[in-house]
């Protein structure tokens, strides 16, 4: 049983190596895109011809409420999933998420970068729930957490692709562990929990878009 746990852990890694090789090859294309998009651009407005592209991905008229329906149900191994829907819609209006820290719902365009990025400062719940429906796991903490746990968390958060990290004095216990539809307190960085929701929800089979980036997203 250790061997197979030890072997699907492996492919998990060159699976999400892969991945990340895959998405800087598609930055180093985006960037030639904007680049060349840029000089057409220009060539058309000297032309006097300007062309407005809408984004079809973007609702800017949908009616952000976050108000979706459903609840948790606590399984056997403590996480809690959320049955119900989870809208997946981008949208500019802010998103009131019935659950804090949220684990779905609409979003913002923009995701937050979770290429195991630790941010020292509160996120946009609009901008991390887009870093979930990539695959992320969102590591949350409140001051009450004890500093050396914070920093063990951090740690293994730096060295895990899909992964995020950040302050929030607005959820109900010291640490939590999000992922889409996916949530659960863990006692401290030592809880073998901890261990066991990265293994099951990093790019798990949860993720709404597969294999979607976790770069060139916000900084912060």
């Amino acid at each position: 049983m250790g061997s197979a746990d030890r072997t699907s852990s492996a492919a998990r890694k060159a699976r999400i190596e892969e991945m990340r090789r895959t998405e800087k090859a598609r930055e180093r294309r985006n960037r030639i895109l904007v680049i060349t998009g840029s000089v057409v651009a220009v060539a058309a407005l000297v032309a006097g011809g300007v062309f407005v592209v809408k984004s079809q991905s973007d609702d800017k008229s949908t009616a952000a409420d976050g108000k979706t329906a459903g609840k948790f149900v606590t399984g056997a191994d403590g996480v809690k999933t959320w049955k119900g829907t989870l809208g997946r819609t981008h949208v500019t209006k802010t998103v009131d998420y019935p659950v804090e820290p949220p684990v779905g719902g609409d979003h913002d365009r923009a995701w937050m970068n979770c290429d195991g990025d630790v941010y020292t400062e509160p996120l946009n719940n609009m901008n991390a729930v887009h870093s979930l429906e990539h695959g992320a796991v969102w590591v949350t903490y409140t001051d009450k957490a004890p500093k050396a746990d914070v920093e063990a968390l951090a740690a293994k958060v730096k060295k895990t692709p899909y992964t995020l990290m950040s302050p929030d004095d607005g959820q109900a216990d010291p640490i939590m562990l999000t992922a889409w539809g996916h949530q659960r307190t863990v006692t401290g960085a030592d809880d073998p929990a901890v261990d066991a929701f990265f293994e099951k929800f990093v790019q798990g089979e949860q993720t709404p878009e597969m294999g979607a980036t976790c770069t060139g997203g916000l900084p912060q």
